[in-house]
């Protein structure tokens, strides 16, 4: 404050004690005003919440799969060779006794010839040996032989009529394999797989083409392990697919395996469609869906609603406006709601959101209106009958 005095003015001791008791004051009235006290306000959290109640939930799953024909065979040559001719391409539709591959023949015609052979030698032997025994038998007659010398060949006879009939099975077993040279579809199809090419040498039975038989078709899905026997009791079980999917086909759980998959831990199940139409192919990505009902009464929540407590799951209750953690057990799941098993009883209102913000004692507000609103409201967007008053799914006030 000096230094706004001019320097070439006399200083005038009243004026500068003046000053200083101005500043004195101005302190006291800046100390006061820090001292003063803020006035505390109440920590009040906004919230969403339900009020709980007891019904029988919908348990649904749904399921992806392949739709494949019921029965899928894998053929395969009775007799080994070599494969000469490929006849059919993969979903090439086949009728029964369709040639679908060819071996080389020609070792099975040897040996069919070769067999034939034998059969013609063992038919001379035995017309050899029946005229002998007819001339032995009518010297017998005339008691000019012996009767052991007819009984040599009557014994010779059987033995030729035993080599014929060996060599006559003989040259029908040739004339099988050499017809078993050329594989025909057994049944009416569509060629799924085709396992082996002109110019391969097979073994017996090697499957080469599988062709799956036309008529029913199923879709085959995984179940996982903890709803196996949940859905194995199913009986409402609907196929959609994904190239149709508005088009909804009735099902029904034929076959659950008893062993898991070893690689995807899962139980593979078989749903039969015995409604589809020809637009359903053999490939195809389609849907299954299991729906059922509890049989008791149980409480759901939003998944929003749980809160994990350590090592346990609980919820948020809402009393006198403030909040307190109940632990509750979860049975199950419902869609995208979660059922509980106890902790929580009809009636009470539970937070559905912003539930990692709270701790217990917190006071809290609900939004939306007045009334608490309800899960799975089936009155939203209905009009009252008792007052005329539309709902629209948040409470029981809207619209009051």
């Amino acid at each position: 404050m000096d230094a706004l005095i001019n320097p070439h003015q006399p200083v005038q001791e009243g004026r500068v004690v003046n000053r200083t008791a101005l500043l004195a004051i101005a302190a006291m009235i800046v100390l006061g005003g820090c001292s003063k006290e803020i006035a505390k306000t109440e920590d009040i959290r906004p919230v969403r919440a339900i009020q709980l109640s007891a019904e029988n939930a919908n348990i649904a799953a749904e399921f992806s799969g392949e739709v494949r024909a019921r029965i899928e065979s894998r053929l395969g040559f009775r007799v080994g060779g070599k494969i000469v001719e490929r006849k059919v391409d993969v979903g090439a539709v086949v009728k029964r006794g369709q040639p679908l591959m060819q071996l080389d023949p020609q070792d099975l015609r040897l040996a069919q010839a070769q067999a034939n052979a034998g059969l013609k030698a063992a038919e001379s032997n035995r017309d050899l040996a029946k005229a002998e025994l007819k001339r032995y038998q009518d010297l017998r007659e005339k008691n000019f032989v012996s009767q052991a010398v007819l009984e040599a060949k009557e014994t010779s006879y059987q033995a030729a009529q035993a080599s014929y009939d060996q060599a006559l099975a003989g040259y029908r077993n040739q004339s099988n394999q050499a017809g078993y040279s050329t594989l025909l579809s057994d049944v009416d199809g569509v060629v799924t797989s085709v396992d082996a090419e002109a110019g391969q040498v097979v073994a017996a039975g090697t499957p080469v083409v599988r062709v799956a038989q036309a008529g029913e078709k199923e879709i085959v899905i995984g179940l996982p392990e903890d709803k196996v026997d949940a859905l194995r009791r199913v009986t409402d079980v609907r196929v959609r697919t994904w190239a149709r999917p508005d088009a909804i086909l009735v099902g029904k759980l034929r076959e659950v395996s008893p062993v898991a998959d070893p690689v995807t831990r899962t139980y593979t199940a078989k749903v039969s469609i015995p409604d589809a139409s020809n637009d359903v192919k053999l490939g195809m990505t389609a849907y299954v869906s299991f729906a059922t009902r509890t049989p008791n009464a149980s409480i759901k929540v939003p998944l929003t609603a749980l809160f994990q407590d350590k090592a346990n799951t609980a919820v948020w209750i809402v009393e006198n406006g403030a909040v307190r953690l109940v632990p509750v057990q979860v049975a199950g799941s419902s869609g995208n709601d979660i059922l509980l098993a106890g902790g929580v009883s009809p009636g009470q209102t539970v937070v559905t959101g912003g539930v990692n913000l709270l701790k217990p004692g917190q006071k809290v507000t609900i939004l939306g209106d007045d009334a608490i609103a309800k899960p799975d409201n089936k009155l939203a967007g209905k009009e009252d009958a008792g007052n005329g008053v539309k709902t629209n799914g948040a409470g029981t006030g809207a619209g009051k």
